[in-house]
C-alpha cells in the first residue's frame, strides 16, 4: 500500500495555529523538550518570536506527516535505538551511478535484498547545478525542496521511501547544512543586493576582517580552493566560501537561517528519509577570532535539531560527519541526558585500518578500538572501510611519535604504498588534494583496488589474486566485528575496481575522489553465480559473514567488546562477550601464516566453517582469520 504524501504548501510561519483541542503525540514530546529547546533557542538568538514561529511550524510538519511515518515513529520510539540492530547492514551508492534514477533504485531492490541490506545510503541527490565542476558531487545544493531532475521527483522519493519500509528498509541521506550552492535562491538574491538575503552568508568588504578570518581560520582545500572568500565585483564585496567558491558559506548567526533550515530538515524527514546524515558540523558556527571549527554553538544547534526530531518526526537517527580527531569527534554525541547525533562516522578507526594494512602493525589499531570501546554503550558509530570520499591520514601521531615515526614521512609512505610504489604493495589510487609544499596528500581508491584485486586481475596472476580476496574478505570480517551500523560502500560486493575514464571528463578530471565513484558494473552481478569467479568469492564471502553477524547473539548491540593485547604486532584480536557466550575474533595483517595460541584449550564453534572442536590454537593463512566462540 503506498504512502505517497499529498502536495502541501509551505505554511505562512506567522499565520494563528490551528486549534488542538486533545493534546496528542506532538503535545506531549514538545512539552518534554520545550523548556530546553527555548532555554537554548534564546540563549543564541535571544528572539522570542522567531521561536513561536519554529514551534508553530513544527506542528504543521507533525500534521503534515503520514500516518504511516507517525506509526512507524510510534514503533521506533518503543524500540529505542532501532539504528543499533545487528540486522542493520547499510549500503552506500550514488543513484545515477548505481540505476540511473530513483525509480531505477526502486527496481533494483531485489538485488539490494539479496545483498542483505537494510539501510540504503543515497549520495546527494538534491538540485544542484548541472555543470559538474560546480557542483561538488552533489553538495552544492541549489533547493533543498526539489530532487535533481535527471534523477527524479520528490514524489518518487517518497514512494521509494514507501515501498523500503514495505520491505524492512530505511533510507538514509545526505543535508548539507553548513553551505549552499551559489544557484541558491537565497544566494541570486544576495548577489542581487537584497539585504534579508545577504544577511544568510557571510559578506565582508573590509580587507583587515578577511586577512582575520584567513590568520585564524585553517584552509579545507588548500591546494584545489585555497582562501575563505570569493570576490563579488558586482557587490564590491566577498562571500565566505570556506569550501569551494561556489559554495556560499551560511550564517547560522542569522535565526532566519537556522529556522528555515529546520523546516527544509522536517520536509525532508516528512518524504520518508530514516537517516539524516549531517554533512560537514563541525564548521557551522563561525565566530571572528576563533578557528570556526567545533565552536560550542554548534553543539547548541545539534542538540535543538535533535529535539526538532525527537518531537516532530522521532523515527528519524541524526548521522553525524565529523571528519576530526577522536577528542573533537566524542562530543557530537552530546551526553546520554542530552544527546546529540544518533551516530557519527567511524572514521579515525577507518583511516588507521589502512595505516594497519600498509604497516602489517596493529598497535596504533589495538590503541583506537580501545578508546573506542570504552565510550558509553548508547555512543553508536557507522563503521565503514570506504566510502565516497578520500581517506586523509589524521593519525595518532603523537602515539606513533613515540614508536620513532614522523608525520611527513609516514603520510608519505602511506600514499607511497597504497599508489603501489612501495616494496610490497598491489594497492592501486590515486592522490587527492597532494600539496606540493608540505607533501601532504589524502588517498583515493576502491576496497578492491586497494587489497589488489585490480593490481592481480591485470597481471593475471592467480597466487596474487587469492592474497587480495583474502585481504578484501578479512577487512570486511574486521569491519563486520565491531560495534554499531555497519555499511559497504556499493559495488564493494562485487569487488569493483578503480574507474580511470575520470581524467577524460573536463568537469571531473581535477577531482581524484571520482575514481572510486565509477558507475555500478551490473555486468558483474552476472559472475557472482559463476563457480571460482572474483565476484562469486567475494559475494559469497560477504553473505556468509552478514549471515553470521545478523544471527548470531554475540553480535548484539549489548555486547561488551574489547581489543585483547597479543604478542604479535600483526596480530588484531577482538572480544566480543554477551550473555555467558565469548567470541574470539582474530585476524592477520601481514603476508605471513601466523599460528595463534588461545587463552586456554576449550571447545570452540568456528562460526564461518560451521564446526564445533577443542581448539588449543590457531593456524591463520596470510590475511586471514577467525570467529571462535566459546560457551561458558
Amino acid at each position: 500500500m503506498s504512502t505517497r504524501r499529498k502536495k502541501t504548501t509551505q505554511p505562512n510561519p506567522r499565520g494563528s495555529k490551528a486549534a488542538h483541542p486533545a493534546p496528542d503525540a506532538f503535545d506531549e514530546r514538545l512539552a518534554r523538550h520545550h523548556d530546553e529547546l527555548r532555554w537554548l533557542y534564546m540563549e543564541l538568538y535571544g528572539n522570542g518570536d522567531m521561536f513561536a514561529e519554529l514551534i508553530h511550524t513544527m506542528r504543521y510538519y507533525y500534521d503534515e506527516r503520514s500516518k504511516a511515518l507517525r506509526a512507524l515513529d510510534a514503533k521506533r520510539e518503543a524500540e529505542g535505538a532501532w539504528y543499533r540492530d545487528q540486522k542493520m547492514l547499510g549500503m552506500q551508492m550514488y543513484i545515477d551511478n548505481f540505476a540511473g534514477t530513483i525509480k531505477g533504485v526502486e527496481e533494483k531492490l531485489p538485488y539490494l535484498e539479496r545483498c542483505n541490506v537494510t539501510c540504503i545510503h543515497l549520495m546527494p541527490f538534491l538540485d544542484t547545478p548541472l555543470d559538474k565542476s560546480r557542483s561538488d558531487g552533489g553538495y552544492a545544493v541549489s533547493d533543498f525542496r526539489r530532487v535533481r531532475p535527471d534523477l527524479g521527483t520528490m514524489d518518487d522519493l517518497a514512494h521509494l521511501a514507501a515501498t523500503c519500509h514495505e520491505h524492512g528498509i530505511s533510507l538514509c541521506m545526505d543535508f548539507v547544512m553548513n553551505h549552499t550552492s551559489e544557484d541558491h535562491e537565497w544566494a541570486r538574491r544576495a548577489r542581487a543586493g537584497e539585504g534579508e538575503y545577504m544577511s544568510r552568508y557571510f559578506f565582508e568588504a573590509n580587507p583587515a576582517v578577511i586577512e582575520r578570518y584567513s590568520r585564524d581560520v585553517p584552509q579545507v582545500f588548500p591546494t584545489t580552493a585555497p582562501g575563505h572568500f570569493t570576490y563579488l565585483p558586482e557587490l564590491g564585496q566577498s562571500v565566505m566560501t570556506q569550501f569551494y567558491p561556489y559554495q556560499w558559506d551560511l550564517n547560522y548567526r542569522n535565526p532566519r537561517v537556522f529556522n528555515e533550515m529546520m523546516y527544509n530538515f522536517l520536509f525532508l524527514a516528512n518524504q520518508g528519509m530514516d537517516i539524516i546524515r549531517l554533512d560537514a558540523v563541525p564548521y557551522i558556527w563561525k565566530e571572528l577570532g576563533t578557528n570556526c571549527r567545533n565552536l560550542p554553538q554548534v553543539h547548541t544547534i545539534v542538540r535543538m535539531m535533535r529535539m526538532i526530531g525527537e518531537v516532530v518526526c522521532p523515527g528519524i537517527a541524526l548521522l553525524g560527519e565529523v571528519v576530526m580527531a577522536p577528542v573533537e569527534v566524542v562530543p557530537y554525541f552530546g551526553t546520554p541526558e542530552k544527546p546529540e547525533c544518533h551516530m557519527l562516522y567511524n572514521v579515525t578507526t577507518m583511516a588507521t585500518t589502512w595505516h594497519t594494512v600498509a604497516t602489517r602493525d596493529t598497535r596504533l589499531l589495538r590503541s583506537q578500538l580501545g578508546a573506542v570501546c570504552s565510550l558509553p554503550a548508547s555512543y553508536t558509530f557507522l563503521n565503514y572501510l570506504r566510502c565516497h570520499d578520500d581517506i586523509g591520514w589524521g593519525l595518532d601521531y603523537p602515539l606513533l611519535a613515540s614508536w620513532g615515526q614522523r608525520e611527513v614521512e609516514h603520510k608519505r609512505f602511506l600514499n607511497d604504498y597504497f599508489l603501489g610504489w612501495a616494496p610490497g604493495s598491489s594497492s592501486r589510487g590515486a592522490l587527492y588534494n597532494a600539496d606540493p609544499v608540505t607533501g601532504d596528500a589524502r588517498f583515493c581508491g576502491t576496497t578492491a583496488s586497494m587489497c589488489g584485486i585490480e593490481a592481480a586481475g591485470f597481471e593475471g596472476d592467480a597466487a596474487k589474486m587469492d592474497v587480495a580476496i583474502a585481504q578484501d574478505l578479512m577487512l570486511h570480517a574486521y569491519m563486520l566485528t565491531q560495534s554499531g551500523l555497519p555499511i559497504i560502500y556499493s559495488g564493494d560486493e562485487v569487488a569493483q575496481v578503480n574507474d580511470y575514464s575520470y581524467v577524460e571528463d573536463p568537469e571531473r578530471a581535477d577531482d581524484s575522489r571520482y575514481i572510486h565513484r565509477g558507475r555500478f558494473p551490473w555486468e558483474l552481478t552476472e559472475r557472482i553465480d559463476e563457480e571460482g569467479s572474483v565476484q562469486q568469492r567475494i559475494f559469497d564471502g560477504l553473505q556468509l559473514l552478514e549471515r553470521v553477524r545478523r544471527e548470531d547473539p554475540v553480535f548484539s548491540a549489548g555486547a561488551r567488546v574489547w581489543p585483547k593485547d597479543y604478542s604479535d604486532p600483526a596480530i588484531l584480536w577482538i572480544v566480543r562477550e554477551v550473555d555467558g557466550e565469548t567470541l574470539h575474533a582474530v585476524f592477520n595483517f601481514s603476508d605471513q601464516p601466523k599460528t595463534v595460541w588461545m587463552p586456554e584449550p576449550a571447545e570452540y564453534t568456528d562460526l564461518v566453517a560451521g564446526t564445533n572442536e577443542e581448539v588449543a590454537t590457531v593456524d591463520l593463512p596470510a590475511w586471514g582469520f577467525t570467529w571462535l566462540k566459546h560457551i561458558w
